[in-house]
């Protein structure tokens, strides 16, 4: 099951905005914070990004993540 569901970072806990799913107890979560290198709130809008278009860009980019988090990767920030 995949299902995108907006919430608060908050004192180390995440506070739902929408209701997350009743019949699930427990799941593995993915938590993106939509913050820019400088701490600032990245307005998707903004940038022309609906949440149609965010929540497919998600779906189709995820096969990239574990690439992404690996430690090396952290050379290309510099550029």
């Amino acid at each position: 099951m995949m299902q995108t569901v907006r919430g608060i970072y908050k004192d180390g806990r995440v506070e739902f905005i929408n209701s997350p799913p009743a019949d699930v107890d427990q799941i593995p979560v993915l938590i993106t914070f939509l913050v820019d290198e400088h701490g600032q709130e990245v307005d998707l809008q903004k940038q022309g990004i609906g949440p149609e278009n965010a929540m497919d860009l998600r779906n189709r980019l995820k096969c990239f993540a574990d690439d992404w988090e690996r430690p090396e990767m952290d050379a290309y920030d510099k550029l």
